[in-house]
């Protein structure tokens, strides 16, 4: 294990300024090239020290900085536009990438390590995610997923344009079985 100095809120880790001791290999790969930590040397902690209202002063201005960009992204709705099958399933899955250009298409710029999702999204439909601004900001934006962008209006208004189109398909059925045997 190795004692490092968080320089930032890290989320299920700990608070800036907070002594932690993590596994080499997350410290090396992960804190250490981020900049999200330094090791917990004398001279590292009196460093940090004597920097520590200026690290929290640009910590303080990035969150505010965040929370003003959360407050308009909170609630938008981006629409995906993909293929898929007759049930809904996609042909490929729509990736943490995908999200972060549709949200830059709308006009806010994020990048792609800061949409977190649980698991990539494989069906059409309404999908909250989730938007990390900052380590103390996360705010959710709604992917529309669909096969077009007449199927995305449909979905926001709360209809299932798969439900529908096999409502249709079942009357056309009923009315040329209904017709047949009319005949007959």
């Amino acid at each position: 294990m190795i004692e490092l100095i968080l320089l930032e809120r890290v989320e299920k880790l700990g608070q800036m300024g907070q002594l932690v001791k993590v596994k080499p290999g997350f410290a090396r790969n992960y804190l250490l090239p981020q900049k999200k930590a330094m090791r917990a040397t004398k001279e590292n902690l009196a460093y940090f020290e004597t920097r520590r209202a200026q690290l929290e002063a640009n910590n303080l201005q990035r969150r505010s900085e965040a929370t003003e960009i959360g407050g308009k992204l909170e609630g938008l709705t981006v629409v995906i536009i993909r293929q898929a099958g007759e049930s809904g399933q996609l042909y490929g899955s729509v990736s943490a990438r995908d999200v972060a250009d549709a949200v830059s298409e709308a006009g806010f710029t994020i990048e792609r390590r800061q949409v977190v999702l649980d698991r990539p999204i494989k069906n059409l439909g309404l999908h909250a995610v989730k938007v990390v601004l900052h380590p103390e900001v996360s705010v959710t934006v709604t992917a529309n997923v669909a096969q077009s962008s007449e199927e995305a209006e449909m979905q926001a208004k709360g209809i299932d344009p798969l439900r529908l189109r096999d409502e249709e398909e079942e009357e056309a059925r009923a009315a040329a079985a209904q017709t047949s045997s009319a005949v007959v």
